[in-house]
């Protein structure tokens, strides 16, 4: 099953990193990265364990600074399991470790249809012999809190025996991220170890200043020979627990030792204690076939709902893509109080924390998972009262949420970053982008547009999109030297620039991503309020506080917010058209690597805010949201004209001036392209495709990948090639044609219709609707508009192809 597995060859301690978070296991409720059992956390290792919304913030001294962090903890490592061996009446050999021992042959194979990990290797040790062993892990997608590791030693050619030590490891630190050294990394307190008889061992700890208790147990049994011995106890260091055993081993016969691990928080619902419920169900677990073959089931059901077909070596990314979407956000997240981490549960980059990736997630889980949907929202609404408080401080009217956000919904973003090029610690601004309240706003219409849940619409989506409203028509201020509304002292999604050149306050002027996404808000927040029920509509005003003239206002703003231009294309912002040309065939020839050019520019004494030049896309994000038709709406609102001759040009002029410094760059060009054009997209939605596991972005995926980029590829097949919106009760599709993709099929739950499938092949659409008692399904293709029934399936011929 070439298409459903992935295979890493040999042991390359240089890429170890990268492979270890590629080969994450997770189930949406906590997830491990895929290290080695036996290696402990260093330069080439990092036995990571991150459960969702297990945060905890500390402060450290960096270059004389007081500087704050929350971070989402590395818990205590359950995989720990080291054998050594001896023969006859010998001495023990060495502990094992890849580094210090002679490898025969070594592999990995991640299967995705089953969601396991499986080490194969053999290895010689002087006298000892040659020894093969192969190790299969689960992270288990039907029991959220367990997880298991089967190792099978067989000696080849001499008996002796075999001594494991099985462990669970409190002295972790979070230590992924090798510029975050200078900060306290140590986040474990009140580390206890204990044993249950026969076979269980236990950690008990809780985070320095959040408190949460955090309990792990561990069931070490062997089938085979019986041990000779088996001794429960800490390690010599009171922050283990470890189980030891030796085992006879004979040529041949094959010794297995599984371990099967509970994980429990004090954040679990339905538990009395975390450590009492891990112990319990450590000892009460299934053996690990059973577990194996629920675990498997469990995965079935999702992929049935879920899979994407796509042939090639496309499509096999593609499924490793959403492999790790739905070991991040499952359906376990549903019942979470948890945002989307922009890097997963896989690591420690950005400190595991919420930034705008749900929209590039949201529209696939939507159509598969809407409850995972609606539980992602429910975490921006349970913060609503923070980002209201927010605005309330910045004096503005509305919710303003952070533009990173981690366990209360406070503003994460650091005050001061690290350039590693210079090593000079600079104002970070990028707390400015509050384009993100734009984002959750465009969340909850499409979550809400696709289930049709206007209960959620009418209730705590109207809460969050009046908030989010109110906060951009305050923000906006009437300059009567242009006759327009203005925003000011914003950061655009470029990220590069965060002040204009000459200007001492920090922040842009009319940033035409978020100004037009503001204007979006207030005419959704407009329409939701016509369509409320007078009763809902007057009960929310009153709860709210909501003025009867503010209604009146945003249609206003609305109408007459700025968006600049400058040589007949949108401006990123005011005063973009006047900043200097960089030489970019000179940057690319002097430094291998652009892609963070404002590092580079900042080390040379220089700043990017003088250039024209973006980290990613910031104008052409409103061809990635907006169909072409609902962009020219919006810009016809507000007395723009923008045809395709203009949006074209704009396309145009700014890949020319782009590093691409950001995964979602290659990902939002390749969408725009497509839309736009044939010829270029394929070239950018490959780097969006290639970007994770090749890392393009020089080691970060090692700190974790980057799920908002590995969904977007996902939804640029759902919605980019195939046009796809739901809107006014009806799925609307208008096939893009790009050569390189031209044949894909995906199945989609929409409304009361589970596994509709979209299916284009040569140069034909199928929409399939499953028999059921529903409705026939609407349909809106660019030339006509069609029912099609349950059990039946509707052919089209896609124009162009």
């Amino acid at each position: 099953m070439p298409e459903w597995t992935w295979e890493w060859e040999g042991y390359d301690p240089a890429g170890e990193q990268l492979r270890e978070s590629l080969c994450t296991l997770g189930n949406g409720y906590f997830a491990t990265r895929g290290a080695l059992p036996e290696c402990r956390a260093g330069l080439v290792h990092c036995p990571g364990t991150y459960v969702a919304g297990c945060y905890n913030r500390l402060e450290s001294t960096v270059a004389g600074r007081q500087v704050v962090n929350e971070d989402l903890v590395n818990l205590p490592n359950w995989l720990l399991l080291r054998f050594r061996l001896r023969h006859a009446e010998g001495p023990w050999g060495r502990w094992f470790t890849p580094d210090t021992h002679a490898l025969l042959d070594h592999r990995h194979t991640l299967d995705l249809r089953r969601a396991t990990l499986t080490r194969t290797f053999r290895h010689r040790d002087g006298g000892t012999g040659v020894l093969t062993v192969e190790q299969t892990r689960l992270v288990h997608m039907g029991d959220p809190h367990l997880a298991a590791l089967r190792t099978v030693f067989t000696a080849e050619d001499r008996s002796g025996e075999i001594e494991v030590e099985s462990g669970l490891d409190g002295e972790v630190i979070n230590g992924n991220v090798h510029r975050y050294r200078a900060l306290d990394q140590r986040h474990l307190r009140h580390v206890r170890t204990g044993t249950r008889e026969p076979d269980t061992i236990w950690l008990d700890c809780r985070t320095s200043t959040s408190g949460i208790q955090v309990a792990t147990a561990a069931r070490t049994v062997v089938t085979g020979p019986p041990p000779a011995s088996s001794v429960l106890g800490p390690a010599r260091r009171t922050r283990r627990a470890v189980h030891r055993l030796v085992v006879p081993v004979v040529p041949g016969r094959p010794v297995t030792v599984d371990k099967t691990v509970a994980l429990h928080t004090s954040r679990d619902t339905a538990i009395s204690d975390p450590l009492g419920a891990a112990v319990d169900r450590a000892r009460t677990a299934a053996d690990f076939p059973a577990l194996l073959d629920s675990h498997a089931a469990a995965w079935e059901r999702l992929w049935r709902r879920a899979d994407i077909r796509v042939p090639g070596r496309a499509g096999r990314i593609l499924r490793l893509h959403l492999f790790h979407l739905l070991q991040t956000l499952s359906p376990h997240t549903a019942d979470l109080d948890v945002g989307v981490p922009a890097r997963g549960l896989h690591g420690e980059a950005y400190r595991g924390h919420v930034f705008w990736d749900e929209l590039f997630v949201l529209p696939y889980l939507n159509l598969r998972f809407p409850e995972v949907s609606r539980g992602l929202l429910d975490y921006r609404h349970r913060r609503l009262p923070r980002a209201c408080r927010s605005a309330a401080e910045a004096g503005r009217a509305g919710a303003m949420y952070p533009w990173q956000s981690g366990s209360d919904g406070r503003e994460e973003t650091q005050q001061w970053h690290l350039n590693p090029r210079s090593g000079r610690w600079l104002p970070d601004h990028s707390r400015l982008q509050h384009h993100v309240g734009s984002a959750i706003a465009y969340n909850i219409w499409q979550y809400c547009e696709a289930t049709g849940d206007t209960e959620y619409l009418h209730t705590k989506g109207a809460e969050m999109l009046l908030g989010i409203a109110r906060f951009w028509a305050d923000r906006a201020a009437w300059d009567a030297g242009t006759g327009r509304y203005r925003i000011r002292g914003v950061v655009g999604p470029d990220e590069y620039h965060d002040a204009c050149p000459g200007v001492s306050r920090p922040g842009l002027d009319d940033n035409a991503y978020t100004n037009v996404t503001a204007v979006w808000v207030l005419v959704r927040a407009l329409e939701l309020l016509r369509r409320l029920p007078a009763w809902r509509r007057d009960e929310l005003c009153d709860r709210i506080g909501l003025d009867g003239g503010e209604p009146a206002r945003w249609e206003e703003v609305s109408r007459r917010l700025r968006v600049p231009f400058h040589e007949g294309v949108i401006s990123q912002f005011e005063g973009y058209g006047g900043l200097a040309e960089l030489d970019w065939d000179a940057y690319r020839a002097r430094y291998a690597d652009i892609r963070r050019l404002d590092r580079i520019l900042e080390a040379e004494g220089d700043t990017v805010n003088r250039y024209k030049a973006s980290k990613q896309a910031d104008v052409l994000m409103l061809g990635y949201l907006f169909s072409p038709a609902e962009l020219r709406r919006l810009f016809g609102r507000l007395g723009y004209d923008l045809d395709d001759e203009i949006w074209h040009r704009t396309v145009d002029y700014y890949l020319r001036r782009t590093s691409h410094g950001s995964t979602l760059s290659g990902l939002v060009h390749g969408l725009v392209l497509a839309r736009a054009r044939r010829a270029e997209a394929w070239q950018y939605v490959r780097e969006a495709l290639e970007a994770d596991i090749a890392d393009i972005q020089g080691g970060t995926t090692g700190e974790g990948i980057h799920l908002g980029a590995m969904a977007g590829t996902l939804d640029l097949v759902q919605r980019g090639l195939t046009g796809l919106e739901t809107r006014e009760d009806a799925l609307r599709l208008d096939p893009v044609p790009l050569p390189a993709l031209s044949e894909y099929g995906f199945s989609l739950r929409y409304r009361g219709h589970w596994g509709v499938s979209v299916r284009r092949r040569s140069g034909r659409l199928e929409i399939g609707v499953p028999d059921s008692a529903e409705k026939p399904l609407h349909v809106v293709l660019a030339d006509r508009a069609v029912t099609i029934a349950p059990g039946e399936t509707g052919t089209f011929v896609v124009p162009g192809s």
